[in-house]
């Protein structure tokens, strides 16, 4: 199998889906003459043109609300954030028009429609470029939220996305784009909703999503070193939630940590441990353990950063506790 760089992945699967549906466009800031900030959409507009991949000023709000429209009108666009810190500005238009059109028109209307971009730390650019919104878009009904951490899943899941018909929030990361990995040659869509257990084990879980996930795994690691046997389960999507995957890898190793680039309070890390105490306690050996981003803004200093993000030191120290060692 072919590997290929995160960023790549994600270009193929816009690229595949535009000339397989005309009625699919990306539009953002610099996705066209520019490459993409991030050389996501290098090459498309060659290929596309000019009204299909779409230079857009500096106005997340204006942008997102043509997005919008254009998707009550039957077309499927992808809009790009150049970061989700950015998609507070188009935050009335993700929440209040496309999340809720379908329920408001009486399933009339559809926003069928993709907003995608990097999300959490970049590292060294300080709280208003560095914050986390998968929660935040989780909380609303209407939106679904995509976290992938490996260029298959992310290839798969967009096109996946792109295909809904409800409004999807693909979120990716900066530190990220330029990881390769393998990716299956052909077409392959990822279903929307189903987590993925990247590490089998027995003694305890660890729950995660996004590019902690690479925090999870190297903790995992860590654990085997010492005799312990870490099971590693990647959400994917965190609406919804694949509960179901999660409650039976806890019936299994009795344990569970959640590791969670975002502030504590009302994140994805509290939903999964209500739920698992809800339907899985009479399986759990020891309290729900969480490594989260301490409740402070992120600072610009590197050594501050390491300080408040979570990391596999803090995640070894939590699975040993939920352990009792």
């Amino acid at each position: 199998m072919r590997e290929i760089q995160f960023r790549e992945a994600l270009r193929e699967a816009m690229s595949e889906e535009m000339r397989r549906d005309d009625k699919v466009f990306l539009m953002g800031e610099e996705v066209a003459e520019y490459n993409g900030a991030y050389k996501v959409s290098q090459g498309m507009l060659d290929e596309f043109g000019p009204k299909r991949v779409i230079d857009t000023p500096i106005a997340e709000l204006g942008f997102a609300g043509i997005g919008v429209g254009a998707a009550m009108n039957g077309l499927r666009p992808i809009v790009e954030f150049m970061t989700f810190n950015f998609s507070l500005v188009a935050i009335d238009q993700i929440i209040n028009s496309a999340a809720k059109l379908m329920s408001m028109s009486g399933g009339q209307y559809s926003a069928p429609m993709v907003f995608r971009g990097p999300t959490g730390n970049a590292g060294m650019l300080s709280s208003q470029h560095s914050q986390n919104f998968e929660n935040w878009y989780a909380n609303c009904p209407g939106l679904k939220v995509v976290v992938p951490s490996t260029p298959a899943d992310a290839k798969g899941l967009l096109k996946a996305s792109i295909r809904d018909n409800d409004p999807v929030i693909f979120m990716e990361s900066e530190l990220m784009y330029g990881d390769k990995g393998a990716v299956p040659e052909g077409e392959y869509l990822t279903p929307i909703g189903t987590a993925d257990i990247k590490r089998e084990g027995t003694d305890v879980t660890i729950v995660s999503f996004g590019k902690f996930m690479k925090v999870a795994l190297s903790a995992a690691q860590e654990l085997a070193n010492e005799g312990i046997s870490a099971e590693v389960v990647d959400l994917r999507t965190v609406r919804p939630i694949d509960y179901k995957t999660i409650v039976e890898s806890v019936k299994k190793t009795n344990r569970l940590v959640i590791v969670e680039e975002a502030w504590p309070l009302a994140s994805i890390s509290s939903e999964i441990a209500y739920h698992v105490q809800r339907y899985a306690f009479d399986y759990l050996d020891a309290p729900v353990g969480r490594v989260t981003n301490r409740d402070l803004p992120l600072p610009y200093a590197p050594t501050l950063i390491e300080v408040i993000l979570p990391n596999v030191k803090r995640t070894v120290e939590a699975a040993k506790s939920v352990l009792y060692r």
